[in-house]
């Protein structure tokens, strides 16, 4: 069996055993016996189900981790072919499994090769979809037990033509961030509305004066921002006002800055608000996952690698910056490092967008990202 079809075999092994966010045991087992196989020192339960395998080769003290995401979604597979997903209701939609394989083929290959001086970290993480998975790999040591100079990680992005890849120094995808407002009231009557207060009012005001932060709180030049309300409930009914109102939104941003200008602004028009209408509220902010920041050294490593692998005509190192989000975030505010995109392919072929229940990952790019964490290494590493 070829490199490459071995690497398709873990892929496709791994979509139809998708496993939810911290419960990847088999698919953890299945990356640790593999990095033992092939020689190399592993560390399970790292960050709960995460796995660390280490490669050293030669005697300089220089380094450089790579990181792929194990874990799967909760949604029900549409597809019908044959290493669709066992598992009823869980199904690999966002191309984790391709990853995961592709970092396994180039732990084969760096392995069988030890075209390199220093050590190299392949860290499988668990739990990305919720933003746990780095947060807990970081809790239980990643950079403290063990000595990384650098992080990179690769992610399929469809849309974007088979193979090519895209990164951008600096914020390459938006910081995540959710909110729930409780505006609360006396409620009363519906035909005697002087007699309470009625927070839907209260609260369609909130909603209106949030339009302003973005627009009014943000530069438009260097603090790109995205509010979104996407709940608005009451405890009313047909001929009652409610006592309270609840209101739900989720914000995107490029910079801490800007997030925390959009924290602290929304409190501001919540309580401006409330307290002119006399009710009283509840405000929480969660921000689940931090704006993606590349180094710029480490980026024109990755650049440099990625030109090298599938020519310089098909990678663009300052792309436009994505609103979605991703954890590896936290681990690039712990060492510098560089995330890129690589295209699963437009149309039929690579084309279905992420965590849609007929996505699957494009078996054509798989040699790519092995062959573009081969290059950085041996680049880095170089003897």
């Amino acid at each position: 069996m070829t490199i490459e079809q071995q690497v398709i075999a873990w892929r496709r092994h791994i979509h139809k055993h998708p496993e939810f966010g911290f419960e990847e045991q088999l698919t953890s087992e299945m990356v640790a016996r593999c990095l033992e196989e092939m020689g190399i020192e592993v560390h399970r339960n790292i960050g709960k189900t995460g796995v660390v395998g280490i490669l050293k080769c030669g005697s300089s003290e220089r380094s450089i981790g790579l990181r792929a995401d194990m874990d799967a979604l909760h949604i029900k597979e549409q597809n019908c072919f044959a290493h669709a997903s066992v598992h009823e209701g869980v199904m690999h939609a966002c191309g984790h499994d391709g990853h995961t394989a592709m970092l396994l083929g180039a732990a084969h290959e760096l392995a069988r090769t030890h075209n390199f001086d220093g050590t190299v970290y392949f860290i499988f993480q668990p739990c990305e979809e919720h933003g746990l998975g780095a947060k807990a790999m970081i809790a239980d040591g990643l950079f403290t037990r063990w000595n990384i100079d650098a992080v990179y990680a690769i992610h399929n992005l469809p849309g974007i033509a088979e193979g090519h890849i895209v990164t951008r120094p600096g914020s390459l995808m938006a910081s995540e961030s959710s909110f729930e407002i409780d505006v609360i009231a006396t409620g009363g009557h519906a035909a005697l509305p002087h007699m309470g207060t009625d927070p839907i009012v209260v609260g369609a005001q909130i909603v209106t004066a949030m339009q302003t932060i973005v627009s009014r709180n943000l530069s438009a030049i260097d603090e790109t921002a995205v509010i979104s309300i996407t709940e608005f409930t009451t405890n009313g009914t047909v001929n009652v006002i409610p006592s309270q109102v609840k209101i739900k939104g989720d914000t995107r941003s490029f910079t801490d800055e800007a997030l925390h200008k959009i924290e602290a602004a929304i409190e501001r028009v919540v309580k401006g608000q409330c307290l002119s209408a006399g009710v009283e509220y509840k405000y929480t902010f969660n921000n689940s996952f931090l704006s993606t920041i590349n180094s710029d050294k480490e980026t024109q490593h990755a650049i440099s690698a990625a030109q090298k692998v599938v020519g310089e005509d098909q990678v663009n190192g300052n792309c436009q910056p994505f609103t979605i989000s991703e954890d590896f975030s936290f681990m690039l505010r712990e060492v510098p490092g560089c995330y890129i995109l690589m295209g699963n392919g437009i149309g039929e072929c690579g084309g279905t967008a992420l965590h849609n229940p007929n996505y699957d990952f494009n078996d054509k790019i798989l040699m790519n990202g092995v062959k573009y964490w081969q290059v950085l290494v041996e680049e880095q590493l170089a003897k």
